[in-house]
């Protein structure tokens, strides 16, 4: 359906209050909000809003999640543009590479069942039943 100016018409998108029955300029997008609460903060969701263009849409942001200063920085994304991937196929990586991450090689557990076999409890500590002692230094060895 057009209206008088030939602009495409979504039959079922809303329409904001107030404009006549098939203004173009009244069909409304949601648009997703991302807000920062600090320098250094991650990005996060604060939600979504509905907007005719993505200038509405930054002011009206900027009303709803920076009014009293809560925000340092905002991000207006149309829902339309954000990308989707939910294919676990894709998802997966393709090689199990579980040695690459900090908990799948345990190096501090190997440390401690070498430590309790040689009965020490700490790095560098001699075990008292072996019946050694600190080596007597040579006068001219030391370094």
């Amino acid at each position: 359906m057009t209206d008088d100016g030939n602009r495409m018409i979504d039959e079922g998108a809303p329409v904001i209050p107030g404009e006549p029955e098939g203004f173009a300029g009244g069909v409304l997008e949601p648009y997703e909000v991302f807000r920062q609460e600090k320098d250094g903060d991650p990005m996060r969701h604060g939600g979504n809003l509905l907007a005719p263009d993505l200038e509405l849409a930054l002011h009206y942001a900027r009303e709803m999640y920076s009014r009293r200063g809560e925000s340092v920085r905002l991000w207006v994304v149309r829902r339309a543009d954000i990308g989707v991937l939910d294919d676990l196929d894709l998802l997966q990586p393709p090689l199990d590479r579980s040695f690459k991450k900090p908990g799948g090689y345990v190096m501090r557990d190997k440390l401690a069942a070498a430590r309790g076999r040689a009965g020490t409890s700490k790095p560098g500590a001699r075990a008292a039943s072996h019946g050694t002692s600190p080596r007597p230094t040579e006068p001219g060895s030391e370094r």
